[in-house]
């Protein structure tokens, strides 16, 4: 059966392609150069918005100029869509969420006022400075530390369960031993202090009165600085696992996913042809 997606990119969307996605050709970084920027100057004035006094003063030109970027992001997203092979996949990656939560803030706020603030979600898209500026030392330790996490997840997964096992156990137990009379209302805020005690935030709202109470919370703090150190640990040995290997800035032209090894030829995430 011929796919819709296995169809091959016109001559103009193969250079808008290159233009938007990649960072290997001079018209390609101008163009994310430019993003950048227009992107910090969107923040700007959503961060400036938020002061009364700069409101009042210059709040059309500031709303006028929202409505600019925003205009521009969703020119712009309709364009990445438009020029790559599977646009649902791109829409659904993480690049292509952001962007789309980049405009969606001002269309909303047609209909919920203050919304707008929302737009600061833009700053994300910075992270596109990794490529634009071809770091690929940077893309190599990001792409390290992604595979670390993808490997560790399950062991995250079962310290995140003992971890969420132990704040309710303990929980409980303060509940029992201190009671409504000092602060201990209910067993979800017992629990919520337990969680506060044990990441050693300790906002110290509410606090044991007890001496068996302070005996438990003593325990609880003294075991908070060896949990923290689990994930730490997991996430490090499973960096030393992973190999050294040279990465690229190019964008799979049917995934858009980045990341691939410097002699590729193929996408690791769809196995699509490389360029």
């Amino acid at each position: 059966m011929y796919h819709q997606h296995n169809k091959p990119l016109s001559p103009w969307q193969h250079r808008l392609h290159e233009i938007i996605f990649e960072a290997d050709t001079a018209s390609g970084k101008l163009f994310d150069v430019v993003l950048i920027a227009s992107i910090l100057l969107s923040v700007a004035i959503v961060m400036l918005d938020s002061v009364k006094s700069v409101q009042r003063l210059h709040g059309q030109f500031l709303y006028r100029g929202e409505w600019l970027f925003t205009i521009l992001f969703s020119i712009e997203y309709v364009l990445r869509l438009v020029s790559v092979r599977r646009p649902i996949k791109y829409a659904a990656s993480f690049f292509g969420v952001i962007d789309l939560l980049a405009v969606v803030p001002t269309y909303v706020s047609l209909l919920i006022p203050g919304t707008h603030y929302l737009l600061v979600i833009r700053i994300l898209r910075i992270l596109r400075i990794f490529r634009v500026f071809k770091l690929a030392q940077y893309m190599k330790e990001a792409n390290r530390l992604t595979q670390a996490l993808r490997a560790s997840r399950r062991k995250i997964t079962v310290f995140l369960f003992v971890v969420l096992t132990l704040v309710i156990l303990f929980g409980s137990i303060m509940y029992v031993i201190e009671g409504e009379p000092n602060g201990f209302t209910s067993i979800p805020r017992s629990i919520y202090w337990a969680v506060v005690t044990l990441t050693t935030v300790g906002y110290g709202d509410i606090s044991p009165n007890t001496n068996l109470g302070q005996a438990v919370a003593a325990l609880i703090m003294i075991m908070g600085y060896s949990i923290i150190a689990v994930p730490t640990g997991i996430i490090t040995v499973e960096m030393s696992r992973v190999a050294n290997r040279d990465i690229t800035t190019q964008a799979c032209r049917m995934c858009n996913a980045e990341g691939h090894d410097s002699d590729a030829k193929f996408c690791k995430y769809c196995g699509g042809k490389l360029n």
